[in-house]
């Protein structure tokens, strides 16, 4: 890493406050996607759509792999997860995310470490 690089090139300062712009830093990062062998699944899909209200998934993954649809649905797309482990964590009501780490090789690449 440069010493002498800015660590706010490319952050916005409005007021005082420094503003990042999230989707620009993921989009730095790159992933080697284990094509057919996805390191996260959510293990009943009835379970997403009929018992749990809250859909924490939905909007707690830094990455927005979990959407929800118009009937009540969770769909997962692994490709861009950043491995934080934030859903596991998320769903323990239900513990219906079953989660691993990639296989060495694949996964996230972070661009600075």
């Amino acid at each position: 890493m440069n010493p002498n690089a800015n660590p706010n090139a490319n952050a916005n300062t409005t007021s005082g406050h420094i503003s990042v712009n999230v989707e620009e830093k993921l989009f730095q990062n790159r992933y080697k996607v284990d094509a057919g062998r996805p390191h996260i699944r959510i293990k009943d899909s009835d379970i997403c759509t009929n018992a749990c209200s809250s859909k924490s998934c939905t909007f707690v993954c830094p990455a927005s792999c979990y959407k929800t649809e118009g009937n009540g649905s969770v769909t997962l797309i692994t490709d861009g997860c950043l491995e934080c482990g934030s859903c596991r964590i998320l769903c323990s009501e239900f513990s219906n995310v079953d989660w691993e780490y990639p296989r060495g090789g694949h996964g996230i690449l972070f661009k600075f470490g």
